[in-house]
């Protein structure tokens, strides 16, 4: 069975909504900011930090990508964006999948991504044992 994991963006968070494009350049952004870790290590970071190749959705309809794995230990993810119902009323979220195809690995990469794409947007983290993580400035 898949699990999925999300960012939901709130009030104080540095984006009000997100789209695909906004997305795809979030990972990229993430994907340079590793390539310039391993540049300081010598040591070639990005592809051990990021081991996906970025794809579009084979339908066309831009609310999902598939990150699919380079090497053998990691398979496939995918993300996507979208709106979720709260009592705050309507949130835009970026969703983690992990589909069952999925090795272990694949489960720890999202679960990265999500904490560190969540601090970055000053949101909340839900994870996929169901805790929250809040990064977002709360009073």
């Amino acid at each position: 069975m898949s699990k999925s994991a999300y960012i939901q963006l709130v009030e104080g968070s540095t984006m009000a909504s997100v789209n695909i494009g906004e997305l795809k350049q979030l990972l990229e952004g993430f994907k340079e900011q590793l390539a310039h870790t391993g540049e300081q290590l010598d040591w070639g970071y990005a592809d051990a930090g990021f081991p996906y190749t970025v794809e579009d959705s084979p339908q066309g309809n831009d609310q999902w990508l598939k990150l699919t794995g380079i090497n053998k230990l990691y398979r496939a993810l995918l993300v996507g964006v979208g709106t979720r119902q709260t009592d705050n009323g309507e949130r835009s979220v970026i969703q983690f999948t992990v589909p069952d195809t999925s090795s272990h690995g694949d489960m720890e990469k999202a679960l990265a991504f999500c904490k560190r794409l969540a601090k970055k947007l000053k949101a909340e983290a839900h994870l996929f044992n169901g805790r929250v993580m809040y990064f977002n400035p709360r009073k």
